[in-house]
């Protein structure tokens, strides 16, 4: 293999960082603004829950049941769109169906003084944002994370004209260039290497990480789950899980 080519997994990994470290020095005050918002939902009593459709799903999931995570995030999932399900078009096409949003979310347990994450890299499609749009509506605060470079370079497909980002309490920019992917080269037609999971699910982290030192800060335990795999998890987990049990939606 040429240089170039070996080099290549290097200029991914260097780019990513540089995309990360941008949202780090561009946007530390969002990040902790977030962290306030999930911390003061906790303390308040509400439930925390994540959408994202397709891919923007990996991020949302990847905050749900997992170790050294808050426990009482939920996956708020739209059946065909989590994840990549075959057909994979499929989650693509529900995207754009206006109505989508106020059917999946009147059958949610989202109510009032709840907070939503909604992730989509776009922030361009109905289901987005006729969530966004609908969950403030009833009295639930959104953190939308996407691109804000989509609202600059693409149309709206939503019906209103407006992006992901009109409709939030919070914002948060992945800072993903249109098309995510990062390289490329002669001899390759198309840009490749998307980065936008591996940034979406660090923010989201970030997010996270700073809702559980303003919950310690506030003389709240965090309620936070443990590794199975390390001695002692299991009863850890079971105590949160008993705690909390009236908000965390994953068990049933």
């Amino acid at each position: 293999m040429g240089d170039g080519k070996a080099a290549l997994g290097g200029r991914f990994l260097d780019a990513a960082i540089g995309l990360l470290r941008r949202v780090r020095d561009e946007d530390g005050d969002a990040l902790a603004a977030a962290g306030e918002l999930v911390a003061d939902t906790v303390v308040a009593g509400g439930r925390l829950f994540a959408y994202g459709a397709g891919h923007s799903s990996l991020p949302a999931q990847d905050l749900v049941y997992r170790a050294g995570g808050l426990a009482l995030m939920n996956l708020l999932a739209v059946p065909g769109a989590v994840g990549v399900e075959a057909p994979a078009t499929l989650g693509s096409a529900l995207e754009r169906i206006d109505g989508l949003a106020s059917a999946v979310l009147d059958t949610s347990p989202l109510r009032s003084g709840d907070l939503l994450v909604i992730i989509s890299l776009s922030g361009r499609n109905p289901l987005p944002v006729e969530m966004a749009m609908k969950a403030r509506a009833t009295g639930v605060k959104v953190i939308g994370l996407t691109s804000v470079a989509y609202t600059t370079e693409t149309e709206s497909r939503h019906s209103s004209g407006t992006f992901l980002k009109d409709h939030c309490d919070l914002v948060l920019d992945s800072k993903i260039a249109v098309g995510d992917a990062e390289l490329t080269l002669d001899g390759i037609p198309a840009p490749f290497a998307p980065a936008s999971t591996v940034v979406t699910s660090a923010i989201l982290q970030a997010v996270m990480a700073t809702a559980a030192g303003s919950l310690a800060d506030r003389g709240v335990e965090p309620p936070l789950l443990r590794s199975g795999n390390v001695d002692e998890g299991h009863d850890w987990n079971e105590r949160i899980m008993r705690e909390y049990g009236d908000r965390i939606f994953y068990l049933r």
